[in-house]
């Protein structure tokens, strides 16, 4: 009897998306990087990996969302981002809500919130057409930086 194999025509959840952009982040941690990852989806396919290099590039621009924002371009060939959805383990800061805002994504999903930088404080808001969810696996985002600081504390 032939084996026989069942695809499920599984629609990825923001969790699922959430747990890869925290393996970006820890790649981050491990080069001794804030440890923050992103992650570009398209129709539930990822375009788009990144995390934090501003040590790394000596550049305090290379954000794990600012490299995500320049791949997934590249990727589509353009410099909009509409339909896609960005997955970051931090609330992005001003200058990436700008970046964001500019790119036009769909959705922007993060997980830890970020009381003293994240744009929310500043009371910005992105594109009109950006949906945007804070929270989601935010007990592990937020661990993997208190972690990373508590740290470099040492």
């Amino acid at each position: 009897m032939p084996l026989e194999f069942v695809f499920l025509n599984m629609e990825l959840d923001d969790n699922y998306f959430m747990s890869l952009a925290l393996a970006e982040a820890r790649k981050a941690a491990l080069a001794d990087e804030v440890p923050v990852g992103a992650i570009v989806v398209v129709g539930q396919r990822i375009i788009a990996r990144a995390h934090n290099l501003t040590e790394q590039l000596n550049d305090v621009t290379a954000h794990a969302e600012m490299q995500a924002i320049t791949s997934a371009a590249n990727y589509l060939n353009g410099k909009y981002l509409v339909g896609c959805s960005l997955y970051v383990t931090l609330e992005p800061c001003i200058m990436c809500a700008g970046a964001l805002t500019w790119s036009q994504l769909e959705r922007v999903v993060y997980g830890a919130s970020d009381s003293k930088r994240g744009f929310h404080q500043a009371a910005l808001s992105l594109h009109p057409k950006t949906t945007v969810l804070g929270g989601i696996m935010a007990e592990e985002a937020k661990l993997l930086l208190d972690d990373f600081f508590r740290e470099k504390r040492k």
